[in-house]
C-alpha cells in the first residue's frame, strides 16, 4: 500500500515496519448517501477495531463532511477516504466543485447552516481544506487521536 493519496497527500515519511490502514469509498452527492457514508465509516472502524470516542467522533465528522459538500457544491459524487497512521485518524471529503472561498466557521446560532464545522472542529484535533489540484474539486479533512497502539484490518491483517 503506498503512502499518501489523491485525497490524503504523503505528509508523513513511513519507516519501514510503519503500517497504514486506508479505506476509500465513493458515493452520489445526494442526500440519502450521508446515511451510506455513515454506514461505510462504521464498518470500516469496527473491522480496524477503532472503538469509544474516536470512533463516534469519526463518523459525525464524516457525516458532517459528506453533508457540506452535497449541499454547498454542484458535485455528482463525493469521495471519502480514512487513513489510520500511528494514533491519528485523518478523515479526508473531496466534492467536484466547491465555492470560492472554502468552508468557513460560522459561530452564530443564526445560521441555518454551518454548525457542522463547529463539531468538526471540535471534535478533531485539527482540520483544514485545500483544493484538489489536479482536478476541480475541494478537499476536506480532519484528525481524530485514538488511544490504540495498533489497529488490525480484518480483511487484511498484517
Amino acid at each position: 500500500m503506498a503512502p499518501g493519496s489523491a485525497l490524503i497527500p504523503r505528509n508523513t515519511d513511513l519507516s519501514p515496519g510503519t503500517e497504514a490502514l486506508r479505506y476509500c469509498f465513493t458515493l452520489p452527492a445526494r442526500p440519502e448517501s450521508v446515511a451510506g457514508a455513515r454506514r461505510l465509516t462504521r464498518a470500516r472502524l469496527d473491522a480496524w477495531k477503532l472503538t469509544g470516542d474516536a470512533h463516534e467522533a469519526a463518523v459525525l465528522i464524516v457525516s458532517e463532511l459528506v453533508t457540506n459538500a452535497i449541499v454547498h457544491t454542484a458535485s455528482a459524487r463525493v469521495v471519502c477516504e480514512l487513513r489510520c497512521l500511528g494514533r491519528q485518524l485523518r478523515i479526508a471529503v473531496q466534492d467536484q466543485g466547491h465555492q470560492p472561498d472554502g468552508p468557513r466557521l460560522r459561530r452564530t446560532a443564526d445560521d441555518e447552516h454551518g454548525r457542522g464545522l463547529l463539531l468538526v472542529d471540535a471534535l478533531s484535533d485539527s482540520w483544514g481544506s485545500h483544493d484538489a489540484g489536479y482536478t476541480s474539486g475541494r478537499i476536506v479533512w480532519a484528525e481524530v487521536p485514538h488511544g490504540s497502539e495498533r489497529l488490525y484490518d480484518a480483511e487484511h491483517p498484517c
